[in-house]
Parts: C-alpha cells; structure tokens; sequence
C-alpha cells in the first residue's frame, strides 16, 4: 500500500493545530510533527471560549502553525500528497479559519483535500497510536461530546449512547467556575480534588437507575451548586476544604455514571465476539487519571484492552486529523474546494440527535 505525507489542520474549538504524519491505513503511520497553539489567556477572563475571540485566533495562528509542522518535519508543501482539515463540527468561525486555509494550500499546490469530522479524528487516534483492530468500542469524552461508538470502519461508526445534556468536559467547567477555579476547569478539579473528601458530600449519578448507555451531567451540576450555595450562605465563602470537597465529590459523581455506562456498553459491544476486544478512550476529558483508572477497572473485568492515547493526542490536535484523512482516501474522493464547514456533523446519521436538532442539523 502507498505510503502517503498528509498535512493535517485542526480548528475546531480554542486549539490552532497542524501536523505531518507519513504512512498508510494498512501498515500505520507515524507523527512526523505536532503543532498546537493554545488560546486559553485569550479566554481566561471571560469563564469559557469566546467564539469570535477564537476564530479571529485561529486566522491570525494557522499559517505559523502549518510553517512549524512543516519545519518539524523537515518537509515542503512540495513533499505533501494530501491535505486534511476539521470541516466541523466546532464552533464556526474556527472551522471556516481552518476549511479556507486548507483549501488555499490545496488548491495552490494541487493537491487533494479531505475534510474530516472531529469527532472522527479522536475515535480513529487509537488506530494511529496503538494500530487497534476494528471493530472496538469507542468512549469519546471531550468538552462539547460524549459518545459511546462502536468503530467499525473509518467511516463506519455505531452509537450506542451519550449525554442528553452537558458533555463531561463542559461540566468540569462548570463547576470549576461555581466553586472559583481557575479554566480550563478540567485540570483545575483535577488537581483540587487530590485533597479532597469524595464522601462528604451526597451527590447524585444521573440515569444510573435507567437502563442503556445514555448519560446526564446537567442535574450533578445543579446539585453541586445548591451545596455550594448552602455553604456560601452559611460562611460567605467557600474554603479551600470546601473547594476540594466539592471538587472530589463531583468527580467521583462522573467517574461512577462513566464507569457503569461504560460496563453496559461493553456488555453490547462483546455481543459482536470481536477476536481482541478493545476499549478505547479519547478526548480532553480523557486526561483525567481518576476517569481513566475508573475504565481500566471495568475494561479489566469484562476482558477487553483498555486503550489511551498519550495525553497530548487526547486534546485537540491535527495529528488525529491528518491520520482520519490518510484512512478515508481509500475509502473516498477528495473533497476539493467545494468542501463546506459545518457546525453540526453527527457520526451516527442512523440515530436520532442526541441534543435535538436544528435548521443546520442534527448537533451531536
């Protein structure tokens, strides 16, 4: 099979990424170079990403960002074959910054162009790390999406549950700004947690008492909040312990729902007697040791390989982007410059939209 040099380019959220990876869907590839331009002091004062503050970003950042992968690399545009590109979903602004730049570097140099989704970038990464055989089972966890899928192509995704609600990410968020931790709010409970007291509070585990695969973050939120609440009134400010409490509490909360959906899915996905059962993870929120030692534990029960991507793949990146466009160009035609952005790109269009849908689509 032909070896192939793609320029991957990701621009989904606050992360401008570019990145070169060189090798095949059949033999694997390797990570040439990895460029990611953060934005959170962009953000820091306003509690989240700002959309228009990130595109703009991205428009300012994504020529540099291609010019170092390149020169990480030690390639040219002339030595590319393809180009890939994030063409949604995401916030789009960032996604039309990425789709345009894209497709001025394809057009110029005549090469292909394959706009990928996402959401398929971060459930093909454990073929590009750890060259996992199809199909396996797929927890994406991230701060827009959260899906169980099972993966049985690069373009052939099964879902078999996710959040009704906020994704995992977007409630770390959350919380971190109830209980005044700094963002990105992921790292920031993380971190506060370790001195705290998971017990101490009765938080509930949303949907536990229902069956399948479908999550729910939203009441867990509101019921931190009205602690919170309770404690502020009582002292007029939350203490550090209070802080930690919190912060175990609630991350305890999301490890159990996350670990009993997932034996659940896992229950559904061995019914298909794959030869090397596999649970996978990815996504920001994939980062997270407790929620990844809380599915290493039921991975290790039910007899499949659990399987992270290295920290820096679980975030947003152009690697996973460039990997999804090297596995689809047997599979496709080239894109080209008629490619459109969009915000809203589910991966199972056989299911009905997790978060109900509008006049762009389904969300997720």
């Amino acid at each position: 099979m032909t070896t192939r040099i793609i320029l991957g380019i990701e621009s989904s959220c606050d992360d401008t990424a570019a990145a070169i990876i060189r090798g095949n869907a059949q033999n694997g590839a390797e990570v040439l170079s990895s460029i990611v331009m953060g934005q959170n002091a962009l953000h820091a004062d306003f509690g989240g990403v700002v959309p228009e503050i990130a595109a703009r970003a991205h428009a300012e950042k994504l020529d540099h960002c291609v010019e170092q992968a390149l020169e990480q690399a030690g390639m040219r545009l002339s030595d590319l074959d393809a180009v890939a590109v994030t063409a949604g979903p995401g916030l789009i602004g960032g996604v039309v910054s990425g789709v345009m730049c894209a497709k001025g570097i394809a057009t110029a140099r005549g090469l292909p162009l394959y706009g990928v989704n996402h959401l398929a970038g971060h459930a093909l990464t454990p073929r590009l790390t750890d060259g996992v055989s199809y199909p396996y089972l797929m927890l994406l966890v991230s701060g827009g999406h959260c899906q169980f899928l099972i993966v049985r192509g690069a373009d052939d995704f099964s879902r078999l549950g996710g959040t009704i609600d906020d994704a995992p990410g977007e409630a770390f968020d959350k919380i971190a700004r109830l209980i005044s931790l700094p963002q990105p709010g992921g790292p920031a409970i993380e971190a506060c947690a370790k001195s705290g007291d998971p017990t101490r509070f009765a938080l509930p585990r949303p949907l536990l008492d229902r069956a399948g695969c479908d999550m729910s973050f939203s009441g867990l939120k509101t019921a931190v909040l009205r602690q919170r609440d309770a404690l502020m009134n009582g002292s007029g400010a939350l203490t550090k312990r209070d802080q930690a409490d919190l912060a175990a509490g609630f991350q305890a909360a999301v490890v159990d729902v996350l670990a009993e959906k997932t034996r659940r899915a896992l229950d559904r996905y061995l019914e298909l007697a794959p030869q090397k059962p596999s649970l996978c993870v990815a996504g920001g929120v994939a980062a997270n040791m407790s929620i990844r030692a809380g599915l290493e534990t039921v991975s290790a029960k039910m007899g499949a390989d659990f399987i992270a991507p290295p920290l820096v793949l679980c975030t947003d990146n152009a690697a996973m982007i460039a990997y999804a466009g090297l596995e689809q160009m047997d599979l496709r035609v080239p894109d080209g410059i008629g490619l459109s952005p969009r915000p809203r790109w589910p991966l199972d269009t056989t299911q009905p939209a997790m978060l109900g849908s509008g006049k762009k689509g389904a969300k997720a």
